[in-house]
């Protein structure tokens, strides 16, 4: 992986900032913050001996959090530049063997990801839930950059950024969604405080609290899924709009108040396509205005738009 010049890197960064909005929607109060330390890192300003960024992502499932992550890294690296870690799979002692080897001459799972890559992202997902002597391990990447495998070998993590997430608080936040975004954030960071070490703290760059998705916001997500979709289809031959009311019952299939929007893109997939697929087998060829069949729990292809009283998509 080539190292980009200044002028690569900025108009990267120029891109990403675009990008970064249409994608993650609802969380305007943490974009800039997540921008700043991407571009401090992007332009060689983080001292040396740190990872290029560090963020601490907490709030409810489905939010953006892995997904902000995803997004960022794809932008600035390409699709394959992620090390991605689910810490509830590092829960034991034991676990510690698989992530940076148990036996002499072992590399470890960290110490195989690291050597496909020059740079990128190492996201570890519910850092709640690893194992002491795994946190120690972060710790150490936090701070400087480095973990030493069981083979003996220093692995260099300097030009990676490092995203923790945690679902912290978010079961308390469901009975508190009527309060205001400063009394969800103090909750949450209160209860990652308490759960997490104060060390940990003191090494990220940001700690960012995600909010939960209001009703507008998961419009605008079914929407989004809703026109790449369509987008999709429209490139095999498959003109198709959507009526007025497609969005919220995508919106009530594909979101869920413990999951958030994460279940929304398969449920899009899933509703679109089944429509286009009964209108091909029924003879047709697959374009027209989706529609709500209340009465089937389902969407269909029809033609009759203006009766539908549709609006393009």
């Amino acid at each position: 992986m080539k190292t980009l010049s200044i002028a690569e890197q900025l108009k990267s960064l120029s891109a990403l900032e675009a990008e970064m909005p249409r994608e993650i929607r609802g969380q305007a109060h943490v974009l800039p913050r997540m921008l700043s330390v991407l571009r401090r890192g992007q332009l060689g300003l983080k001292k040396p001996g740190r990872p290029r960024g560090t963020f601490l992502l907490l709030g409810p499932t489905g939010t953006g959090k892995t997904e902000s992550t995803l997004v960022f890294t794809r932008r600035l690296f390409g699709d394959e530049a992620l090390i991605r870690l689910d810490m509830s799979e590092y829960q034991t002692q034991g676990s510690l063997g698989v992530l940076i080897g148990s036996q002499p001459g072992e590399c470890g799972y960290l110490g195989m990801e690291r050597q496909r890559l020059t740079e990128g992202t190492l996201l570890l997902d519910e850092i709640e839930k690893a194992h002491p002597r795994v946190l120690d391990i972060c710790l150490q990447l936090l701070d400087a950059a480095r973990v030493t495998l069981a083979n003996g070998k220093t692995l260099d993590f300097s030009p990676f950024y490092v995203a923790l997430t945690s679902n912290l608080g978010s079961a308390e936040i469901l009975g508190l969604q009527h309060s205001s975004a400063a009394t969800l954030e103090r909750h949450v960071l209160s209860r990652a405080q308490q759960a997490l070490r104060p060390e940990m703290f003191a090494r990220i760059d940001e700690t960012l609290v995600f909010h939960p998705l209001n009703y507008e916001v998961q419009l605008e997500i079914a929407e989004k899924f809703l026109c790449a979709e369509l987008a999709f289809l429209r490139d095999r031959g498959h003109a198709l709009e959507a009526g007025e009311a497609v969005l919220p019952f995508l919106v009530r299939k594909g979101f869920h108040p413990k999951l958030g929007a994460r279940p929304m893109r398969n449920a899009v997939e899933k509703l679109v396509g089944d429509a286009v697929a009964k209108n091909l087998l029924g003879g047709c060829d697959g374009s027209g205005t989706l529609a709500v069949v209340e009465e089937r729990e389902e969407l269909a292809v029809v033609l009759e738009s203006t009766a539908l009283h549709s609006s393009a998509i």
